[in-house]
């Protein structure tokens, strides 16, 4: 899935920051540059992680469908190149994180699309093989892991169905994991979270995250 920019949200991005960094949850781990972003599920959210990410004044790397090959060429990606679905964008800070550096967090933007998915040639069950491979490749090689499931309601479902196959397949196992409030409504990822030992921080609006980015990046 390509990333596009949204101007629309840049432009509401000072009328919508929220100051309270914990809403209703516990406080975040330390995570750690160089960071790379993904999908978990292929669909357009993890554009608002990356622009959350800019806005918070922090460089990343993004793939959309990173294997673990991509993940272990660390940053640059192994100057891999964007072709028919495959996406990758570099804009770690590379005076500070060479070519190559290894990642120390990724974020995984939680939400399915079949047209993502489609376009990058994924089925639902080839796309939560991926997330399984890259969340075990992350926890054996001691990289943080961010879960963040910032598209409400409409990023939620019935059981058994893309999204919350998307949820199940990597909310379970990452570090820590942001929420918004309406995508919660159900205390699915509040129940994952007590039964996990994962800290969860929720919030109202997906651009409250900037704030938690800053104070779990700092």
């Amino acid at each position: 899935m390509k990333m596009k920019t949204w101007p629309v949200l840049l432009v509401s991005l000072g009328l919508l920051l929220f100051l309270g960094l914990e809403a209703g949850g516990q406080s975040g781990p330390k995570a750690r540059l160089p960071v790379l972003t993904t999908s978990a599920g292929q669909s357009p959210d993890v554009t608002t992680v990356n622009i959350i990410l800019e806005e918070a004044g922090l460089g990343y790397d993004y793939c959309d469908v990173p294997t673990v090959e991509v993940l272990a060429s660390g940053v640059g990606l192994g100057d891999r190149e964007s072709g028919a679905g495959f996406h990758a964008e570099v804009y770690s800070d590379l005076t500070k994180f060479p070519k190559g550096t290894p990642f120390k967090t990724v974020i995984f933007a939680i939400g399915a699309s079949l047209k993502g998915m489609g376009a990058s040639g994924l089925t639902v069950e080839a796309e939560e093989a991926r997330l399984k491979k890259l969340l075990e490749y992350c926890q054996a090689n001691k990289i943080l892991t961010i879960g963040v499931h910032i598209g409400g309601e409409s990023k939620r479902g019935a059981a058994g169905s893309d999204n919350e196959r998307m949820i199940e397949a990597v909310a379970p196992y990452v570090n820590y994991l942001i929420v918004t409030k309406d995508g919660n409504k159900d205390a699915r990822f509040s129940k994952i979270a007590r039964e996990k030992n994962i800290p969860l921080t929720e919030v109202d609006y997906a651009l409250d995250v900037v704030e938690v980015f800053k104070k779990v990046f700092e």
